[in-house]
């Protein structure tokens, strides 16, 4: 296992706590070839890990433990605030960055996002009592909060029999489900995590939130 991986926590909560862990090897050739890397993915066992092919240019390749992703939420928000991106090129597209305050900022296309199942429930309360279901099918549970102000209670289950059975905090989820409703959402996902998620201009969607490093250094 190469030595240069930063470990990070995105999209966490308003105090700082909670987040999804992402796993940054800011060196990607280093670990070449697509076995490799799915290798350290599963080693390190978070939902994404990705890999920094050109900081230069942004490049970067994301795998779970299990397959390569053209494009996921949470990886490049978190590449794009420890690097200090302004664009991160993913094999889906070119993903523009910003930053407003302690929250960063991507602008994706809902296209680009991996299938999900958005399933809506009538309350929090049975969003939260949900038990983990059986693989087969990548669940994104989720329930309005607070309708009127864009507050919604959300889980993650990726369904894929990779050990990961619950993700901590979505943001290609939260993308997909920001470009069906139409309006800006702020999203509470698992332990407590937050997502912010908003439509964007000629079809887009952008999607923020905090990110705060566990190990290395951030720059």
């Amino acid at each position: 296992m190469t030595d240069d991986i930063d470990i990070l926590r995105v999209f966490c909560g308003p105090d700082g706590a909670h987040g999804n862990l992402l796993g940054v090897v800011r060196e990607g050739r280093s670990v070449p070839g697509e076995e490799a890397r799915r290798a350290l993915a599963r080693r390190l066992g978070y939902s994404e890990t990705v890999f920094v092919d050109d900081r230069r240019r942004g490049t970067v390749d994301i795998h779970t433990p299990g397959a390569r992703l053209p494009f996921a939420g949470h990886p490049v928000v978190g590449v794009a605030w420890l690097l200090g991106l302004e664009t991160v090129e993913t094999a889906a597209g070119s993903v523009p960055v910003r930053r407003e305050g302690d929250l960063t900022w991507i602008r994706a296309r809902a296209r680009w996002a991996p299938a999900r199942t958005l399933r809506q429930y009538g309350s929090a309360e049975e969003v939260q009592a949900l038990a983990v279901p059986e693989p087969g099918e990548w669940v994104y549970a989720w329930a309005w909060q607070d309708e009127a102000a864009g507050r919604v209670r959300a889980r993650a289950f990726p369904g894929r029999g990779d050990g990961v059975e619950e993700d901590e905090a979505t943001g290609a989820a939260a993308l997909l489900l920001a470009d069906r409703l139409g309006r800006a959402l702020t999203i509470t996902q698992g332990a407590g995590s937050q997502i912010m998620a908003a439509p964007g201009p000629d079809g887009t969607t952008d999607v923020g939130g905090r990110v705060r490093a566990v190990t290395g250094t951030a720059g």
